[in-house]
């Protein structure tokens, strides 16, 4: 099982969420990839996959592809990390209506 975030490999330390501004940073100059990199990184592979089941589909009617079970698993890989993709989104929408209606 792959780990992009390193939230599981980081399991073992006291505080698996360093501070960005250096405060509580006991790793020394390594540092997490910030949310905005991750975000464009997953909008990337879901784009890409999408893009690969598309082209699988159209293979696939044109007679250059025969593997009805290759074009079904591309689409149903695409669709699971739209979908993922969506949840995401829905709960820092979630988040953020939250923070949104915080008094100060």
């Amino acid at each position: 099982m792959s780990d992009p975030l390193g939230l599981i490999s980081g399991a073992g330390n006291a505080n698996p969420f360093p501070l960005q501004g250096g405060q509580g940073n006991q790793q020394g100059n390594t540092q997490a990839p910030s949310f905005k990199s991750v975000l464009m990184n997953n909008l990337k592979e879901v784009s890409a996959l999408q893009a690969d089941a598309g082209k699988a589909a159209e293979d696939y009617m044109s007679g250059k592809r025969k593997d009805l079970e290759g074009v079904i698993a591309a689409t149903d890989q695409a669709d699971t990390a739209f979908k993922m993709l969506q949840a995401m989104r829905n709960q820092v929408m979630e988040a953020y209506n939250e923070v949104k209606q915080m008094r100060v």
